[in-house]
């Protein structure tokens, strides 16, 4: 890669970059050495509670499938149980098994709400994304502040306008 971008792979400064870039690809793509039943083992509990669990504004660094080019933000996740919980540290843990993969960041939305509900069975979960992409910001349509969002609402998160509403709001960022 080095030679058809021109550069010299001899040159003193880049010696050691393959080594470096393999070491980097290797934890930026962690998350296919991981997988959500040993991630999640014993932190799932029974608890009678019934309100909405929220996780917000958890950092997330992924590639673009596309372009191998990072995208960054920030991820929120609510559920409401039904006699389950999750213990609130695994759900960070939980974003990144699925963003240090290759990814588009629908996907990654997808995926997470899909595990909480297969794994507690909720009355529903709801998963917003917000990240900017470089390969939109550095190169193609070079658009520096656009931000993408998605979300994925299941159970009563899709089917209550209120519940979701409720959610929106609450990981609405306020000022402070």
């Amino acid at each position: 890669m080095l030679i058809k971008m021109g550069e010299d792979p001899t040159r003193e400064g880049l010696l050691n970059t393959p080594a470096r870039v393999n070491e980097s690809l290797r934890f930026l793509t962690s998350g296919y050495r991981m997988n959500a039943d040993d991630l999640l083992n014993k932190a799932l509990f029974d608890v009678a509670y019934d309100e909405m669990v929220i996780v917000r504004d958890i950092e997330l660094f992924s590639l673009c499938e596309h372009h191998l080019l990072p995208f960054f933000g920030k991820c929120h996740v609510g559920y409401i149980p039904n006699g389950r919980v999750i213990g609130l540290s695994k759900i960070p843990r939980l974003v990144d098994m699925y963003a240090r993969r290759l990814q588009v960041q629908e996907r990654l939305t997808t995926q997470i709400a899909e595990t909480i509900n297969q794994k507690i069975h909720p009355r529903g979960v709801a998963v917003v994304i917000e990240a900017q992409h470089l390969c939109m910001i550095m190169r193609g349509v070079e658009k520096q502040n656009s931000v993408a969002v998605t979300s994925s609402m299941l159970g009563v998160f899709k089917e209550n306008q209120n519940t979701r509403n409720e959610f929106l709001n609450l990981v609405r960022h306020q000022p402070k």
